[in-house]
């Protein structure tokens, strides 16, 4: 008998902009029920810098679930 597993809930997969034009992974954050989506993307790019971000700085919230699927790339068959 198979188990089965509960969905995990939302979250966000936070990155910053380098100086040199690369991202960094700043952690996996939960997404806060109830807010809109850009507060929660907000509040998750808070929440991974510790209050820190600051305007002019380049930060990505994107779903954790999105980030998943976009890894799972395979070069077209040529």
């Amino acid at each position: 008998m198979s188990e089965s597993r509960k969905p995990s809930p939302p979250s966000f997969v936070v990155l910053r902009e380098t100086t040199g034009g690369a991202w960094k992974f700043l952690g996996e954050v939960r997404r806060k029920p109830g807010l809109a989506a850009q507060a929660a993307r907000t509040q998750a790019i808070f929440e991974a810098t510790g209050g820190k971000a600051k305007a002019g700085e380049m930060y990505a919230a994107v779903l954790a679930s999105e980030w998943r699927v976009a890894q799972k790339w395979n070069a077209p068959n040529a």
